[in-house]
């Protein structure tokens, strides 16, 4: 009997050793929201043909799994997304290091490479790579940018500027004046005249035939040429205070790229879906995906009509670790737990809709995004 009471209080001494180690070391950062706007989604129909005459490339920065799993919560269940007719998952680690950051990440799918944590469009060692907006360029399509961050950000840059450095924002910010892109819209002002340098790069971006806005009435009267639009300093304001000027932006984007009769490749960015999962900001966030939803839901009832747009909504990497703990689909109520104010190394999703979606099936490296579009995009032009 001695011998039996030993043996289970070794045994139950040894489970608390084995699954105390399992223990959370920080405070666990969790936290409940009630989605109070919810929205009515768009229904569009598959798009039968086969032609690629334009490719809209849409990023949620941080926008992993979970977060459009909270989001599709919070809105009682449904999402713009849904719409996709193709679903993969690809790979984010970078060169050097198992997380990434945006440089890396972005870098990877706009040119095809992986890079060194931290770089914009070069390689492991330094040399500068081409991106899709200057293959779009080269075959005489038209290009834009429309991001809620500052230009020079990481992501925004892989498409205009090469560095080895992220954080140079003053000379990646100065790589726009050779960048070719046909519509930029963005924040970020004081980069381009507050600088240490005193040079003013909205009037050499003038200079170079840009129509330069500083604010988004200004933008919205263009109705044709090249744009560039910073409209404010820093990032854009969160969702709940911008309003619906990311969907108004990229719109207005599509318009104008669309009078190039060869067609364009337009990148648009939810940016701020990245800073919410920093700051474990979870009403913040559920606010920022559904302001990117929206958008997907504007981009997608534009290439129904058009029928010969490819539509791809992803994430470059996930953002703060979030987990779904609980939440209720008929009130809109999401409970979620943030493990990090950094990146995670998970899958993350790719969505495509359009002619030329089923080739972003499966699971695959980040890098080939950029090769699947270049696939699509070029293959019958000439």
């Amino acid at each position: 009997m001695k011998n039996l009471s030993v043996f289970i209080l070794t045994f139950f001494l040894s489970l608390n050793l084995v699954f105390g180690q399992y223990e959370p070391t920080v405070p666990l950062k969790t936290s409940t929201y009630t989605f109070d706007q919810p929205y009515e989604i768009v229904k569009v129909k598959p798009v039968k043909g086969k032609r690629v005459r334009n490719v809209i490339l849409m990023i949620g920065d941080g926008m992993g799994l979970v977060q459009v799993s909270a989001a599709w919560v919070a809105n009682h269940g449904k999402l713009n997304i849904d719409n996709c007719t193709t679903t993969g998952l690809s790979r984010t680690y970078c060169a050097n290091k198992l997380i990434t950051d945006s440089g890396a990440a972005g870098t990877a799918m706009a040119t095809g490479h992986k890079t060194n944590y931290h770089c914009i469009a070069v390689d492991t060692l330094g040399n500068p790579l081409t991106s899709l907006t200057d293959l779009a360029h080269n075959r005489g399509l038209k290009t834009g940018i429309v991001v809620t961050c500052n230009l020079p950000d990481a992501t925004p840059a892989v498409f205009c500027a090469n560095n080895v450095d992220r954080d140079q924002e003053e000379a990646i910010a100065a790589d726009y004046l050779s960048c070719n892109v046909d519509y930029i819209f963005g924040a970020g002002r004081e980069r381009f005249n507050q600088r240490s340098d005193n040079r003013d790069l909205l009037s050499e971006m003038k200079e170079k035939g840009y129509q330069v806005c500083t604010s988004w009435e200004e933008t919205a009267k263009i109705t044709g040429g090249k744009v560039f639009s910073v409209v404010s300093e820093g990032q854009l304001p969160l969702a709940r205070e911008r309003g619906d000027l990311f969907a108004k932006a990229s719109l207005h984007a599509i318009d104008l790229l669309n009078q190039n009769k060869k067609g364009f490749f337009l990148m648009l960015e939810g940016s701020r879906i990245d800073d919410c999962g920093h700051s474990n900001n979870l009403p913040e966030l559920i606010n920022e995906v559904a302001d990117f939803d929206k958008t997907v839901g504007e981009v997608m009832k534009w290439a129904e009509k058009d029928g010969e747009t490819l539509v791809i909504v992803l994430a470059d990497h996930e953002t703060g670790g979030l987990t779904l703990l609980d939440g209720n689909l008929k009130t809109g109520t999401v409970t979620g737990n943030y493990s990090t104010d950094g990146h995670s190394g998970i899958l993350v999703p790719v969505y495509a809709y359009g002619p030329g979606a089923a080739e972003f099936a499966g699971i695959y490296e980040n890098t080939e995004i950029k090769k699947k579009i270049e696939q699509a995009l070029f293959r019958q032009k000439h």
